[in-house]
């Protein structure tokens, strides 16, 4: 009689989902308007004693779709040139392509049924990750199409504080305006907040004896 595997660390501690960090820079606010220009995902790992850590990060430039919206006040905050010779952007089915793939082998290496997205203010990295997909007709998107992680809600509930900036120095983790709102820079520090939160309160996780419990299998609801 085979004895079925018992699921890998990661697939138990979300419900099956894993956790992976996005961060975007655009030419504005709205996803379904405003160029997606900049993009990053960093998946997050596990370790034998349920700790968190910052894993590889994946990245790409993003060509600005046909017709997109660029803002300037939103250049002069992200620093971005779209025109920029050495940019080395891609057309938006082919960056997603470069964040899909990791992402899709990371949610099977780890037992997962499906990515969540973890992001600071995560519903407006989620908005401009689905819009690129619904544009670029992506059929395989890794990442729950509404459910997220947002490091805003945890960071305020445990540190007081809702801006990243002051959040990591609240945590005792480094930042550096001069490299703020680029999409590698802001993904990793953001997984570094992320795993941090999630490891001081995992005391309260392990109190309700969630290890134990039957893994829930993946469903559209939250």
């Amino acid at each position: 009689m085979t004895v079925p595997k018992a699921p890998k660390p990661m697939a138990r501690r979300f419900r099956g989902f894993l956790p992976v960090v996005v961060d975007v820079e655009t030419g504005g606010f709205n996803a379904a308007t405003d160029a997606l220009l900049e993009i990053a995902a960093v998946a997050i790992e596990i370790d034998d004693e349920g700790l968190l850590r910052r894993g590889p990060t994946y990245a790409a430039q993003v060509q600005p779709f046909p017709g997109a919206n660029i803002e300037r006040a939103a250049l002069e905050v992200n620093g971005i040139d779209p025109d920029h010779p050495l940019r080395l952007a891609v057309p938006e089915a082919e960056a997603l392509a470069r964040i899909f793939k990791p992402v899709r082998q990371a949610v099977s290496e780890n037992g997962c049924t499906r990515a969540i997205l973890v992001g600071h203010n995560a519903h407006f990295d989620l908005g401009f990750l689905n819009a690129a997909c619904a544009r670029a007709q992506v059929k395989r998107n890794p990442f729950h199409p509404f459910s997220a992680f947002d490091t805003v809600s945890l960071a305020g509930a445990v540190l007081g504080q809702t801006v990243l900036a002051r959040a990591l120095e609240s945590a005792g983790l480094p930042f550096n305006n001069s490299e703020a709102h680029s999409a590698i820079y802001d993904a990793e520090r953001t997984a570094d907040l992320f795993c941090l939160l999630l490891n001081r309160i995992k005391p309260i996780y392990d109190s309700f004896g969630p290890a134990s419990a039957p893994l829930v299998p993946e469903t559209d609801a939250p």
